[in-house]
């Protein structure tokens, strides 16, 4: 049949099972916009304050659902603005296709209004991108861009398409979208010397990240952790990949992990390390860490191994499948003397909570998740609230923690959690975030409120850049520069002023009276929670150091 570009545009989106985009119309995106209007029975369009937004909220609609994220913007700065959310999903392995309109063809290399490179500029960042000028040629390159983003290791790719391909008509003729390819198996030798480690080792860990959940390998975790008696840490990315509850669950590790993490991987003789890059906010010295441990390294990236750290056992593999021929050759075992230790790293530095009613946010979190539900989804932006979020909230199944974490983008809360909800209308959406963070991406609140979506925004308000700031008190001498702005918002009248609902509290007891309304509204509701700019976040292992230079509570 014949169609427009911007019509195979929509038809292949269809193909890939895509009901939900998320973007900013443009000048040169009109053709798109036109199709849409054409296909709004059938494809959603969320319209955000800003394409950064959308971007992030195509983000977290991938990492909460599973799904390949799309997010559509026009050309020029409408494109550009799409940088910072296509690096935050590249840094942490985010399927994601972005969709620009560029200028027409005959324009291209002539500086015309709103003319950008916007393939030059994402290349370092995307898994692949496309510049397409052809009609004829979009079926194919779409085909190949959920491909590509969904496949190994997954990430973001940028399809480009000039004005005049989005108008041209050309023949389609529809097709099943394209078979993953096969994943890498693990060779049966490899899986069997990995098990006879397990076997044989007497202080073993795991060490989890995002490429476990990513992969939805986290039952083959639990399983083998369970069989062979291996505690399990995770980074920030891996949180959920073992509830908060099991004995077992050591908690984060690296930079603000716990301490019985970091002391076991210190200790540890084996080191299970499985879809995770060794990043320098965990192994913070590399030549030190784990040095007592052989480390088995399993990831689907050949890239990541002995990229950082240096390993015994690399193995370029599908994960999902690794874990499981592992555990059919692991005889089981337990360790009793290793479990002690731990036992009592956990008891010895276990956090206190503050026996007055202020708004402490350890005490903060613990009411967070006891008031929400277990099947809450918790979205956070970056700073020390993200932290405390990673170290405190019941973490119980993977994909309910949403958060940056190679890039560490501030604004990325509030967009992630309008995509989230989007892709769980029936869960409980909670976005922590900081004054800092939530300054940056707060014009969200407006596509928050348009769309009725009932997203609770926890503010955890002291009033600096706590992270920044922290790291000024620790390190430089307490000289504050430029981390006490002296704001003067009230989030409560903004809220109002967006047509959301407005919240403040300053004692635990009138945050839950606050959170308890909050569930109960039908629209976005932001709680400004006052929170002493002291706080710090702890345990903390200063850059470059080792557990030696680990300082505690």
């Amino acid at each position: 049949m014949l169609l427009t570009g911007s019509q195979i545009v929509m038809e292949e989106l269809l193909a890939h099972g895509v009901g939900t985009v998320f973007g900013y119309p443009g000048g040169a995106a009109l053709n798109l916009y036109d199709a849409l209007y054409e296909y709004r029975d059938r494809i959603r369009h969320i319209m955000t304050a800003h394409e950064q937004g959308a971007c992030h909220a195509a983000d977290g609609y991938a990492r909460s659902g599973g799904k390949t994220g799309v997010v559509f913007a026009t050309s020029g700065p409408g494109a550009t603005n799409l940088v910072t959310g296509i690096a935050t999903a590249w840094m942490d392995s985010v399927p994601l296709v972005a969709i620009t309109a560029n200028v027409a063809s005959n324009l291209i290399g002539r500086d015309a209004f709103q003319e950008i490179y916007i393939t030059g500029i994402t290349m370092p960042i995307t898994k692949h991108n496309f510049m397409v000028s052809d009609p004829a040629d979009i079926s194919d390159v779409l085909r190949d861009a959920f491909r590509i983003a969904h496949s190994g290791r997954k990430g973001p790719v940028l399809v480009d398409i000039t004005k005049d391909a989005t108008l041209a008509q050309c023949e389609y003729q529809f097709r099943e979208p394209e078979t993953l390819p096969e994943p890498r198996c693990i060779d049966p030798a490899d899986a069997g010397r990995v098990a006879a480690l397990i076997d044989a080792a007497q202080r073993p860990v795991f060490y989890c990240g995002g490429g476990v959940i990513a992969s939805d390998s986290t039952e083959w975790v639990r399983r083998i952790a369970a069989k062979a008696d291996i505690p399990v840490c995770h980074s920030m990315m891996g949180a959920g990949v073992i509830s908060h509850d099991d004995p077992l669950n050591l908690g984060m590790v690296g930079m603000h992990g716990t301490v019985a993490a970091n002391l076991a991987v210190d200790r540890c003789d084996l080191l299970l390390a499985v879809g995770v890059r060794f990043p320098d906010r965990v192994a913070l010295n590399p030549g030190r860490f784990a040095s007592s441990a052989k480390i088995v390294h399993i990831d689907a990236d050949r890239s990541e191994l002995n990229k950082n750290v240096k390993v015994e056992v690399a193995l370029r593999c599908d994960l999902r499948q690794a874990l499981t021929a592992i555990d059919e050759k692991v005889q089981g075992a337990s360790h009793p003397a290793w479990i002690k230790d731990i036992q009592a790293w956990k008891a010895e530095c276990a956090p206190t909570l503050s026996e007055n009613d202020a708004l402490e946010p350890r005490s903060l979190i613990d009411k967070i998740s006891e008031l929400s539900g277990p099947d809450a989804i918790y979205v956070t932006d970056v700073g020390q609230h993200q932290m405390w979020a990673a170290q405190y909230l019941h973490h119980t199944e993977p994909k309910r923690f949403i958060t940056s974490g190679g890039l560490g983008t501030m604004g990325f809360g509030y967009g992630a959690a309008i995509g989230a909800q989007l892709a769980n209308p029936g869960r409980r959406i909670v976005h922590m975030t900081g004054d800092g963070s939530f300054h940056m991406n707060l014009n969200e609140g407006c596509t928050a409120v348009s769309y009725r979506l009932p997203i609770i925004t926890v503010i955890f308000n002291n009033g600096v850049l706590g992270m920044v700031y922290q790291w000024q008190s620790q390190f430089y001498g307490q000289r504050y520069s430029a981390t006490v702005p002296d704001r003067k918002t009230d989030f409560v009248l903004m809220a109002e002023a967006f047509g959301a609902k407005g919240y403040s509290a300053r004692t635990l007891e009138e945050f839950e009276a606050c959170y308890r309304q909050a569930l109960s509204e039908e629209g976005p509701v932001w709680i400004d929670c006052a929170i002493d700019k002291d706080t710090r976040v702890l345990p903390m292992i200063p850059g470059g150091g080792t557990v030696e230079d680990m300082i505690r509570e």
